[in-house]
């Protein structure tokens, strides 16, 4: 047995030594991407240029868009769940949080939460809610002046 038990160590070594090399790997090309100085200037190029691409043919509803919306509502819901069936409560609101601000109805979605969810759970994920208006308004904030900015 103290074969198998040092294969697998190994084999346990390995995969993490793996992973962290990939994340090193990630991390290295992300600090030298946003180290670029001409990435903000192409940000806000590709940003200023994508409304005008859509002004000729102006769709109020993108199916594309609207089907990533979708698909983002779903995984953070399941996350929740599954967090939240773990035990990890607060990872579970977090996630339901990110559901509650990508759904399209979220005053239907809380009414949902109220009746499913422990009323614990419901008590936190209620105050998330002022957090997570609070990020938004930062991230919207945050997208305008990166699009005003003359760098």
């Amino acid at each position: 047995m103290p074969c198998v038990r040092t294969l697998l160590g190994l084999l346990a070594a390995l995969a993490v030594g793996g992973a962290v090399a990939f994340l090193g790997y990630c991390l290295y090309f992300d600090r030298k991407r946003r180290g670029d100085p001409a990435f903000k200037r192409r940000l806000r190029d590709r940003r200023r240029a994508a409304p005008r691409a859509g002004a000729g043919g102006a769709q109020l509803w993108d199916p594309e868009k609207n089907e990533k919306l979708q698909e983002r509502f779903l995984q953070e819901v399941q996350m929740g769940e599954l967090w939240l069936s773990r035990g990890e409560h607060r990872m579970g609101v977090e996630h339901l949080s990110n559901a509650l601000l990508v759904c399209g109805q979220p005053q239907e979605l809380l009414k949902v939460f109220k009746h499913t969810l422990p009323p614990k759970v419901f008590e936190m994920l209620l105050h998330k809610i002022p957090l997570i208006c609070q990020q938004f308004e930062a991230n919207m904030n945050e997208q305008e002046y990166l699009e005003d900015d003359p760098d």
